[in-house]
């Protein structure tokens, strides 16, 4: 056993399997599939993911820090991968001995860029910015002489250029439209041919794109969630989530009425309560905020009381239950969706949040193919 604690993530990878033949069969015909597993695949833990979609068929991959895709080499991935976030000039020699590709975010940073040569041409992607309002050029005849400058220097080279929207998830699509023209406007003004040309994220990539884009960027539907449930809904297909959460009952108390249960005493019990104390907190990401939440044991429901704690959090169970007794937090009694609305936030902000202090144990066919726990693994 390589983890000491019965809490854990388990990650279905024949969901995440799935999840991407479907939409590709679907939605991405023709169209390049690039693999967003930033922020550790949003917690679901991106070497394991990226395997697994490399087998579907998925060839590129996109991180946001230089750290991020050393972690994916350094596990065998060695196909392209794009760092969408800032790169110091200062890294570029690490850049090239890893074969990463790096985003060109604005005019200023492009011109120091330049100045900067390494041994091995250094692919580029111009990021420009329709609408997001984040990072990005904005100026098109800047962005026109960033194409040339880049197209000009034998010491890098222009793979693609993209941009990021903003309100792809809702059915409002005027904010939409107006980024989508901008950036066709934009596109229009260079020649575009042999270049990766990329704009949506997952909701968006299931709206009417513009002609010419030719790849799709997918983070949140790889790991069977959606970002809305409208946008599940219209699916022809089931999305599945690959992501549950598990613990067991530590300990297990009968206590009188009128007792307080964990801190400042927010609840109170009102007769004879059996309380059953889970090992799991909000230091591994299970939110403190959470209210009126529930878990699943012994085919039933049952109340999460009191407020959640730094490591342990309280239920309110039946007399029968005993220590050891196995916890659903998250799986197919409870949907992510549902733990989201109770501690107000969206799903992907959650995943985000479950910490590495929680392992990660991964499923193929049914079978543990690997766990990670990287608390053991961290040597100062």
């Amino acid at each position: 056993m390589s983890y000491y604690r019965d809490t854990f993530i388990e990650i279905d990878l024949d969901a995440v399997f799935q999840n991407v033949v479907h939409l590709k069969r679907h939605f991405y015909d023709g169209l390049e599939v690039i693999a967003v597993v930033k922020a550790d695949s949003y917690g679901h833990g991106a070497v394991m993911v990226a395997r697994t979609l490399r087998e579907a068929g998925v060839s590129r991959f996109a991180v946001a820090t230089i750290d991020e895709a050393i972690e994916l080499r350094e596990n065998g991935i060695r196909e392209p991968i794009l760092v969408f976030g800032s790169v110091d000039v200062s890294d570029f020699s690490v850049v090239s001995q890893y074969g990463l590709t790096i985003t060109a975010y604005s005019f200023n940073w492009l011109r120091n860029a330049l100045d900067h040569p390494q041994k091995t041409p250094i692919p580029i992607q111009i990021k420009i910015d329709t609408g997001m309002n984040r990072l990005g050029i904005v100026d098109e005849s800047q962005f026109r002489e960033a194409v040339r400058l880049i197209r000009d220097n034998p010491h890098f080279h222009l793979d693609g250029v993209y941009s990021h929207l903003a309100t792809a998830e809702e059915e409002d699509e005027t904010y939409y439209r107006m980024q989508t023209d901008r950036f066709e406007a934009m596109i229009r003004g260079i020649d575009a041919k042999g270049l990766l040309i990329h704009l949506a994220n997952s909701a968006g990539s299931l709206k009417e794109r513009p002609a010419c884009v030719n790849a799709v960027r997918l983070g949140l539907f790889l790991n069977g969630i959606a970002p809305t449930p409208a946008i599940k809904a219209g699916l022809p297909f089931e999305l599945k989530p690959s992501l549950s959460l598990w613990t067991k009952i530590v300990q297990v108390k009968t206590v009188p009425p009128h007792t307080k249960v964990s801190y400042n005493g927010t609840y109170e019990t009102i007769a004879e309560t059996t309380i059953g104390t889970m090992p799991i907190g909000y230091a591994d990401g299970y939110d403190r905020r959470l209210k009126n939440g529930r878990v699943w044991l012994n085919g039933g429901f049952a109340p999460v009381v009191g407020r959640v704690c730094m490591d342990y959090a309280m239920i309110v169970i039946d007399r029968s239950v005993e220590p050891g007794t196995r916890v659903e937090l998250i799986g197919p009694h409870i949907p992510l969706e549902e733990y989201c609305g109770w501690i107000g936030t969206n799903n992907y902000h959650a995943t985000c949040a479950f910490t590495d202090r929680l392992p990660r144990v991964y499923k193929r066919h049914g079978e543990i193919v690997a766990v990670v726990n990287r608390r053991p693994q961290i040597r100062l």
